[in-house]
Formats: C-alpha cells, structure tokens, sequence
C-alpha cells in the first residue's frame, strides 16, 4: 500500500523495431485509468530506458525495473504487465525474477487492428502475451491473466480487469500476513472447531491466543466514567434497539466490547476468533454477540464458537469484497424444497451485512440453562434478500494442508419462526454441496458477505496460495 491505497509496479515491454509511440500510448492511457480508478503505482520514469516511454526491452533494463522495484518492496502490492506489441520477454522476466517481490502479476496486451497492421502500426501483441506467459511460467513465477487474451488499452476491461487483480491483491497479501486472535479455549462441544495452527502459519497466518481471563479481568477494571466505556454505551444504544429490561446488562456488554477491542488493538489482529458460550455467560453474565457483529461491522471479523479457520475465512470474503462477513451454521431445511436452506447463528451477524434493524436479546439455547438474564446480548434480525458469497477453509491435519471450498448463492425473503440471526438461503445444486461438506470433513461453519467474489477468491486460492479448493455450481 501507498498512502493507504493499492500499489501496483508497472512494467511496459516493448522491441525497438516496433513503433514506440504505441508505447507511449499505452503507458498514458495505462496510468490515466490507474489514476481514475485511486490506485498508486511505481514505474520507471519515460526517459529511464532508450525505447522511451519507460518501456523496457533487454535484461538492462529489466535490471532497471528490479532495483527500482525492490526500492518500493513494502509498497508495492502487485505488478501489472502491459504489452503494447510483441514486448522483448527477456527484459521482463529479468524485471519480476530480480525484484522477487513474491506479489501477484498481472498479464494484459493490446489489440491489434486489422486495418493497421503495417509496419509502423502492429503490434503483435497477442503472440508476445504467449511468451511472456511461458517465461513466467518457466520461472515458477504464478500470475494472473486479463478477461480477453488481448483488447485495447481504450476498453472498459481494463478497468474491470484491474479492480478484479486488486482485489485478489488484497486476498493474498493480506492473508499471507495476517494475525488472527484467539480469545478464549475452544469450547468442550465443538470438537469441529479444531485447526492446525501449524499449516496457517505455513500459509502466513499467525494465531495470537489469549485467555478469556484476561479479557474478562480487563474488563471488571474499567470504570463507568472511563471514556472508552461511555462511548461504546453510546455505540450500543444507537447501534441496536435495547429492550428495557435488559439495560441493567448494558453496561456489562459496554465493558466487555472495549477490553475485546482493546486487545485486537494492543495485539494488531485482523480478525478473531472468541469463546462465545458458554464460560463468557457463567462467570461474566453476558453473551459476546453484539460486540462480534459490531467488530464485524467494523470489518474486524469475529467468528463464534473460537473457530479460528472461520474466522480465516471471513477475513478472506471481507478483503475480497471490502465489506462485512458474517459466520453462520448450514442450520436447517426448508420445508422440502431442497435447494433451501436457512443459516443462522445465536446472534452475531453485523449490521451492514444484515442489511436491516436490529434487536438485542437473551441466547435462545443458553437462556434456558443459565437464564435470559445471564445471556443477554444476542443479536435479533432477519437478513435482508439478495446475492452472497459463501465460503470456507480448514485445515487437513491426516493430509497436511489447508482446503476450500466456495460458491454463491441467494438469501431469499421467505419467512422463518426463529430467534437470532435467520438467512434463508437458496444454492443451486445444495444437497451436492451438502454431501461434498460432509464426506470431506467440514465444519458446520461457512463464512458469508453480500457480493459475489467467488473469481476473485478461486483465483487467489488456486493460483496464489495453493490451498485445495472446490468451487461449487
């Protein structure tokens, strides 16, 4: 990232016997729609090589690009590779294999036009894409290709192209770097929870534990006329209707949200994990529902039930999409229809991905147990219709690596008698889906958000991370 927007190294490829001022063209059209779109990027200044336009053709320049790169390391989130003709692969490869900057890489070329294919008008582009391609591929270097093997620098594509290649950015880089918190032991009754700490960290990914103590003592410390908790009150109240028989717990549920957000804040996590139930309601006297969807909200994902490779996955919908992941349970058939499901989860949905009001209220299952009064803080909504991602990992300890799987979907507006967070779900082929879960050992977790980032996510996974995914249809 520079100046907290994306980053991209610009490489221009180019052969001295083509036309430099299609070169040119490009680098300006290239950067103008960079410029359009927010994002920042590292190129090498017009007269840096002897093609002009910064456009490089031997491993001297390549040499160029590298040092150039390597200068902007922390800077620099992906490279993107234009080719206005056949391009020299030779200065290219050398520029991406010398800065070894371990960033996706983003091929695009140029159209030629069938009335100007003269010496001083082709290109030829769309066969010096093949070859770059198979260079990178030689080198073991992964990337990422365009919609169209080539188009004009002028087409919408470009744009689109570009948003998609920041988004799969923003998936692999952040997970490679990643520290998720664990708030919490992983509760007695949810054997399914289990991750290998251990292949997340291969993949980049830091567990940061803490104990529920710890959170539990920070909190019993902070008194009432401390800013933080006067704040989050008032967060509270404006954030979720609170019925007034339970606004004796408010304060329990303030101070327990600002000792949650000051340890993800100490410790620079990006997601958590927490043991909602049911140690949090015996010896603190409140659920931790509305304190995950308000960090939900604050795309800071909370996942229940200390399910770290949920979290994990919520954290990967939300850098995908930049909005708000939910975790829900795969809960209940839908009467007969097959392709129906409802997901649901006591409560922690946040408000953007709900997309309607809320209600605070006592855990349903719990509530009979320990009392309504001792589990207050529940989350009560309906999700509103529309499209979804779903998505989720875990870790294959017998097989030694991390899987996935992935689709879409449609949360339906058909009504369900249920207390806490309901979606109704529609997938198409969902018993298929159903039975790959079960048979490869899944958990009854799966991450949600309300876009469709289903290419984003396949094309960080498959190409980038080299976790074993299923994509669903």
């Amino acid at each position: 990232m520079k100046n907290g927007k994306t980053c991209f190294g610009v490489i221009i490829g180019t052969r001295a016997y083509f036309n430099s001022e299609l070169a040119r063209d490009v680098r300006r059209q290239l950067l103008k729609t960079m410029d359009e779109l927010g994002y920042e990027y590292v190129i090498l200044p017009e007269d840096a090589t002897p093609t002009g336009s910064s456009s490089i053709e031997t491993r001297e320049d390549g040499l160029k690009v590298s040092k150039q790169f390597r200068e902007h390391r922390d800077e620099i989130d992906g490279i993107v590779v234009s080719l206005p003709n056949f391009g020299f692969e030779i200065g290219i490869i050398n520029a991406i294999s010398d800065a070894d900057l371990r960033v996706p890489v983003l091929v695009q070329a140029c159209d030629d036009e069938n009335d100007k294919v003269d010496l001083d008008s082709r290109r030829d582009a769309f066969c010096g894409k093949i070859s770059v391609c198979n260079n990178l591929y030689q080198y073991g270097i992964p990337f990422t290709d365009t919609t169209l093997h080539t188009y004009s620098i002028y087409s919408p594509l470009l744009a689109q192209d570009l948003q998609k290649f920041a988004a799969i950015c923003r998936v692999v880089n952040g997970l490679r770097h990643c520290r998720i918190g664990q708030i919490g032991t992983r509760p007695l009754g949810f054997n399914t929870c289990r991750a290998s700490e251990k292949l997340l960290q291969h993949s980049g990914i830091t567990v940061v534990p803490a104990d529920l103590s710890e959170i539990l003592f920070a909190a019993q410390k902070i008194s009432d006329d401390d800013e933080r908790f006067i704040k989050m009150c008032e967060r509270l109240n404006h954030y979720a209707e609170v019925p007034e028989n339970y606004r004796e717990k408010l304060k329990l549920q303030a101070k327990f949200g600002v000792a949650v957000e000051s340890w993800i804040e100490a410790n620079d996590v990006q997601a958590v994990a927490i043991q909602c139930w049911d140690s949090l309601e015996q010896n603190y006297g409140c659920a931790a529902c509305v304190t995950m969807s308000m960090l939900g909200d604050k795309l800071i994902p909370a996942a229940c039930e200390t399910d770290i490779a949920g979290a994990v996955s919520m954290y990967a919908l939300t850098l995908a999409s930049g909005k708000s992941s939910a975790l829900l349970d795969w809960n209940n058939n839908f009467a007969e229809e097959r392709n129906k499901c409802v997901c649901t989860h006591c409560g922690n949905f946040p408000k953007s991905f709900v997309q309607n009001n809320l209600k605070l209220g006592p855990l349903g299952v719990l509530g009979r147990t320990l009392g309504k009064i001792n589990t207050f803080g529940a989350v009560y909504a309906k999700v509103t219709s529309g499209d979804f991602t779903f998505f989720r990992i875990s870790t294959d300890d017998p097989k030694g690596c991390i899987k996935a799987y992935l689709g879409k979907g449609e949360i339906t507006d058909d009504p369900y008698g249920m207390d806490g967070c309901i979606a109704v779900t529609k997938v198409d082929n969902l018993q298929q889906l159903m039975k790959y879960i079960c048979k490869n050992g899944f958990e009854h977790h799966v991450a949600m958000c309300r876009t469709n980032v289903v290419d984003v996510l396949q094309e960080a996974i498959e190409t980038y991370l080299g976790w074993n995914i299923y994509v669903h249809e």
